[in-house]
């Protein structure tokens, strides 16, 4: 492998989007400027399909101020995508990677990300090209496997954690059942975040439903009919995956009894919509209502908010954002891997550190990593374990406080 690897250098953002995608972003551009073998530092409006195109900016061009400021905006700045491509789409990347001398691609993204660096990498391979490819992490589902956790994820979690602590403000003042719809197809990590706030089993949620366990609505109605019973009030935190024993989603389960259509809309990887569009949490308050009879129930779907909430950064997740697309550019430049993903390695000590290492692309593209068994309690409960776990990501939660409500004493008579 030739180690002094000269040409230009590309990035590209892909699938959803961050609150601190672009610390990763400006972290790969940061550290491209410091090595001469790099001729010039690109990026690839809209991923992939921008790529094919030849749709590229000069990031080496921006000044050092629009740079940190980009760093601390939400969201792809180079604009997402969500494609899989196939051998005829790499080979125009590798027609326009050759017209602009590019030598290294940088994909920042999640599993299905990983995989589309993969599929660059083989098809590149098979046709001559030279290149380095190397996927930067990002997801705030917390699902890549290999990688302790994910850059992303911390602030998604703060933000769940936080939407939480209110929303159980509110179901205090105003008792009723409360059922929020957290993002998590096939793993639980971020609606697990929904506990993190918790200073008691009185606070909420009182119930967390999460797609590595079996959903049972007859059971799930009976679990919210015991906590209102003993608090007066109940607040559910439930993935948008959940499913029955089959595998089948809950939704689509529930429209086929109701006689209703379930939209069947997927993109080129695969994935099908679950949520969205307030469909599962309607469903969700129809029965608690069809068996509590005329208590208050609401619901609400987080949706997008949780990606892409800037208020709610997490101190910890933005400096590893930032180093992950640092540290891909060194792993690619030292050429001691051709390709690969980098990962997250926590330390072992009493406080909280990570290191960062290169794990094969294979090891990351595609498959999803669930929340382990000792991180769940049961068929509606998260162990304290995985507070251990997640709390640092987050930067901490602040705990929210009661009045001690002291009586008041009755004044004395003609006192």
């Amino acid at each position: 492998m030739n180690e002094s690897l000269r040409g230009a250098a590309v990035i590209g953002q892909s699938g959803g989007p961050t609150v601190v995608i672009n610390q990763s972003l400006v972290g790969y551009v940061e550290a491209a400027l410091e090595h001469d073998c790099i001729t010039q530092v690109l990026g690839a409006r809209h991923g992939v399909a921008g790529l094919m195109k030849g749709d590229l900016v000069d990031l080496g061009r921006e000044s050092r101020a629009t740079l940190e400021r980009i760093a601390e905006v939400p969201a792809a700045a180079l604009g997402s995508v969500r494609m899989k491509p196939g051998a005829d789409d790499v080979a125009r990347m590798v027609e326009a990677m050759q017209r602009f001398d590019i030598r290294y691609f940088f994909y920042i993204g999640g599993n299905d990300t990983a995989e589309t660096a993969h599929i660059v990498e083989q098809h590149a391979a098979d046709l001559g090209y030279e290149l380095r490819c190397f996927h930067v992490p990002k997801t705030i589902d917390n699902d890549l496997r290999v990688t302790d956790h994910c850059p992303g994820y911390g602030s998604a979690a703060r933000f769940v954690a936080h939407a939480f602590q209110g929303d159980d403000r509110d179901n205090r003042s105003l008792p009723g059942v409360k059922i929020n719809v957290v993002m998590g197809r096939h793993a639980g990590w971020l609606t697990a975040a929904s506990t993190l706030g918790r200073r008691n089993q009185d606070d909420g949620p009182h119930l967390v439903y999460l797609p590595e366990q079996v959903f049972d609505p007859a059971a799930f109605v009976t679990q919210v009919e015991e906590v209102y019973r003993r608090l007066g009030r109940c607040i559910v935190a439930v993935s948008e995956g959940i499913h029955d024993a089959a595998g089948t989603p809950f939704l689509q389960v529930y429209a086929e009894q109701a006689g209703s259509a379930v939209a069947g809309q997927a993109d080129s990887h695969g994935n099908v919509q679950l949520s969205g569009t307030g469909a599962l949490g309607d469903a969700l308050a129809n029965l608690v209502k069809g068996h509590l009879g005329g208590i208050r129930v609401r619901a609400d779907t987080f949706g997008y908010l949780q990606r892409s909430f800037p208020a709610d950064a997490s101190p910890v997740d933005r400096e590893e954002a930032r180093r992950v697309g640092r540290d891909a550019v060194a792993a690619a430049v030292a050429g001691e891997h051709n390709s690969g993903s980098i990962a997250l390695v926590r330390r072992e000590s009493g406080v909280y550190q990570c290191d960062t290492f290169v794990t094969p692309l294979h090891t990351v593209a595609k498959h999803t990593k669930e929340m382990p068994a000792e991180f769940i309690a049961g068929a509606y409960a998260v162990d304290p374990a995985f507070r251990d776990y997640a709390l640092p990501l987050t930067g901490g939660i602040e705990p929210m406080t009661d009045f001690e409500f002291h009586a008041v004493s009755v004044a004395a008579e003609n006192a």
